[in-house]
């Protein structure tokens, strides 16, 4: 997988963590394709602290992760919800996710 696809799967799980000028610039970055000039002319300020405020979530992205594990765990929990038969269970298990 690749860095950026990695990093927007991230957000999905600790987006919420961040203040909405981080959460705007994020967005309007990775999932609107905006470039930084665009991102700072459209937020009144450098490109500069467009780059600079990217970069600090997904520095913080990278730490939550290294913490929590949330989208680690999400994983290991498909990937046994695979292997089991029973799909009670597996209906169960699958709320979890």
């Amino acid at each position: 997988m690749d860095r950026r696809t990695y990093i927007t799967i991230l957000y999905d799980y600790y987006g919420e963590l961040f203040n909405e000028n981080q959460r705007s610039c994020f967005e309007d970055y990775y999932f609107q394709n905006f470039s930084l000039s665009e991102i700072g002319e459209n937020n009144k300020v450098s490109r500069n602290a467009v780059h600079k405020t990217i970069k600090t979530v997904e520095d913080k992205l990278d730490f939550y992760e290294e913490k929590l594990k949330l989208y680690e765990k999400s994983v290991l929990l498909s990937k046994v919800i695979e292997k089991i038969s029973d799909e009670k269970i597996k209906e169960e298990l699958e709320v979890l996710k």
